[in-house]
């Protein structure tokens, strides 16, 4: 039987301790890089303001359901708070409530006057009539329901008494939908609702029938959509020209689900392809697909810089003069993947 000597079991019991310190510093180096990898994808989730935000905050933004991008933007502004002091602990656990907040002064007044009742208005001392000295003034943020009405429009007829030259009628003014059931207000108002108030056009549909007793059914709405849009093509299109001769462009693209006509009971994988730079104009090019054809149409021969993800249908977008610029996320070794200025 061989037995080890003090020397041999010291040799191991190093080699032992260096093996593991080796694998704490391994294991530590991946914590860091996991650590920064879930702060960029809540960077990345919340948006470019929430880079000002420290781990902990990022940490109960995620924690709350539909955190809004207003949310994580005066979250960003937020001036940290001072640390508490016995006087400042004092002052927030006596100090008074800091009063209801104040009505917007450009809302317009509608002023209600209260009467008091008519034993207030005979003295309990003397048994004399009182005088009106002042008044006890509240405001409260008040709404009027939307009202519906019929607009009827009267074109005049005329015709020369003298001749049978025959009958003209005053123009009728353009409109949004010709000869449509429903004013250009009533058609703007829908597209707000959808578009801003995220209001879908059935559940308008819907609101109409029962405010109203009007029905206009959610394809009919659809055709207000699609036919204000087609007016809003050459503006959307002297947009596009604007921001393609600025020289910088960031790109991407999302996913949207488009109902078809086959009637497979599932929906198409569209995607809208975003084209904008920072503080200035953003257009959206609807595509059936994600193939290439998208931004080499839309870019044409773009000369500049042009910063997406690492999508390689980018990659042959654009002009000769363009470049083409990373994001950190997806190059951290080298910003700039493509470039020919010459």
């Amino acid at each position: 039987m061989v037995s080890s000597t003090p020397s041999t079991t010291a040799r191991a019991e190093a080699e032992q301790v260096v093996y593991l310190t080796r694998e704490l510093a391994r294991a530590e180096l991946k914590i860091r890089a996991l650590e920064e990898r879930l702060r960029l994808e809540l960077v990345r989730k919340y948006g470019p303001k929430s880079e000002h935000l420290s781990d902990a905050q990022l940490l109960l933004l995620d924690l709350e359901p539909g955190v809004s991008s207003q949310e994580v933007e005066a979250e960003a502004e937020r001036e940290p708070l001072p640390p508490p002091t016995p006087e400042t602990a004092q002052k927030r656990k006596g100090g008074k409530h800091p009063g209801r907040q104040e009505l917007p002064a450009s809302l317009p007044r509608v002023e209600r006057t209260v009467s008091c009742t008519p034993e207030q208005c005979v003295c309990k001392a003397c048994g004399k009539e009182t005088i009106v000295i002042g008044y006890e003034q509240s405001e409260q943020l008040d709404v009027e329901p939307a009202r519906y009405f019929v607009v009827v429009t009267r074109r005049e007829k005329r015709a020369c008494r003298e001749c049978a030259s025959g009958v003209s009628a005053a123009p009728l003014p353009a409109r949004i939908i010709e000869k449509g059931l429903v004013s250009d207000q009533m058609v703007v108002d829908a597209i707000v609702s959808k578009y801003c108030d995220h209001l879908p056009l059935y559940r308008q549909s819907a609101m109409l029938l029962r405010d109203t007793g009007v029905s206009i059914s959610r394809a009919t709405m659809d055709g207000w959509i699609m036919q204000a849009g087609e007016s809003l093509l050459p503006v959307a299109a002297a947009t596009g020209r604007e921001l393609l001769s600025e020289g910088y462009v960031q790109a991407d693209e999302t996913p949207v689900p488009v109902q078809t006509t086959d009637k497979r009971g599932k929906h198409h994988q569209a995607y809208l392809w975003q084209y904008g730079r920072p503080g200035g104009s953003v257009v959206f090019d609807f595509r059936m697909g994600r193939g290439r054809e998208g931004p080499v149409k839309f870019l044409g021969p773009f000369k500049g810089i042009l910063q997406t993800d690492g999508y390689a249908a980018y990659d042959r977008a654009g002009g000769v003069g363009m470049m083409h610029a990373a994001c950190w996320s997806h190059y951290p070794e080298c910003a700039v993947i493509q470039g020919d200025f010459s």
